[in-house]
């Protein structure tokens, strides 16, 4: 995908919503970035989570977890359920994203890659960074990562691989990686894989940056997916989650549901003849964990986590979680 430019105005809700300054991604900077503030906890992970509502999150509570709604699913069946969705909305992703951000997913993801700020480097040559983009089928976060290792930092030792569980969304991503230049093309590979198990062509501790943006709430087991990022990255390697979240003006809160139940579902009916994957993917934010228990649950995995632990975007209608593996 050719990446959206930000504008004036973009450039100012960021700088109004942003917590924090951008920061690299590098294990030396994450180590003073988080080990002032935080430890890692060592408990079990949480397996039902409880949101502001008081409603369940119910993620893999006695063996079962919910798609959408609809709860007493498998892990399996939810798996398919999922990729029935995908598979379906593969070719209008970006344009459900815009019905579900009012576009604004293209600001966010452009603030998310600059805030991670890959392909920075003391060294000359520079140091070679892996990145693995789970949930990344279309390519929309692994495009911004190489264009800013080329064109920010003139890195060309910046590797992304993008893994998503569907074909139908690598397949759209290996389609759009054609438009990019011959230098970020070499710089890429796809992979088919199931974040909750990779596979061993990633191996533990050989991961510098683990990023998953609007995929995690989707995935069957999270406390799963949360360790085998833990596994794969690098000690100081760092684990980044763009997704949505908690709205937290109780005001805006009411609008942006009203919108979200009454109009995304009916759009798409209307421009993709596909009401139910829209239903499903409204459902499965409202069922997404708070801020502060999304937190929580990547602490448990063992990550450290530093000041909040996240940034809130537009609200909280979109957050930004990170979390560093202990050196």
């Amino acid at each position: 995908m050719i990446m959206a430019a930000r504008t004036p105005s973009a450039l100012r809700v960021i700088a109004r919503t942003s917590l924090r300054k951008p920061n690299c991604f590098s294990p030396s900077r994450h180590a003073r970035l988080f080990t002032t503030t935080t430890t890692p906890r060592n408990s079990q992970p949480s397996t039902s989570t409880a949101s502001n509502d008081g409603s369940s999150s119910k993620i893999n509570r006695n063996g079962t977890t919910h798609f959408g709604f609809q709860d007493g699913f498998s892990e399996s069946e939810k798996t398919e359920r999922v990729a029935d969705v995908f598979h379906s909305v593969a070719e209008s992703y970006d344009r459900m994203n815009d019905l579900m951000s009012f576009g604004w997913h293209r600001v966010w993801k452009d603030h998310f890659v600059s805030s991670l700020n890959p392909g920075l480097s003391s060294t000359v040559p520079p140091t070679p960074q892996h990145i693995l983009d789970i949930a990344g089928g279309t390519g929309d976060i692994a495009f911004r990562m190489l264009h800013h290792a080329h064109t920010v930092h003139n890195n060309p030792s910046v590797h992304v691989t993008i893994s998503d569980i569907n074909p139908s969304m690598l397949a759209v991503g290996k389609s759009r990686s054609l438009q990019l230049p011959a230098t970020q093309q070499s710089r890429l590979s796809f992979l088919e894989a199931d974040a909750t198990s990779l596979p061993p062509t990633i191996a533990p501790s050989s991961i510098d940056l683990y990023t998953v943006a609007f995929g995690i709430r989707n995935f069957s087991n999270i406390p799963a997916a949360l360790s085998e990022a833990l596994r794969v990255l690098k000690p100081g390697g760092v684990f980044a989650c763009l997704e949505f979240s908690k709205v937290r003006s109780p005001l805006f809160d009411a609008v942006y549901k009203r919108w979200s139940f009454a109009a995304i579902p009916l759009i798409g009916q209307l421009v993709a003849g596909d009401r139910d994957s829209y239903q499903y993917l409204v459902e499965s934010i409202e069922r997404f964990p708070s801020q502060d228990e999304f937190r929580r649950m990547i602490e448990d995995a063992g990550f450290v986590v530093g000041s909040d632990g996240y940034e809130n975007l537009t609200g909280g209608v979109a957050a930004i979680h990170k979390g560093m593996k202990p050196l």
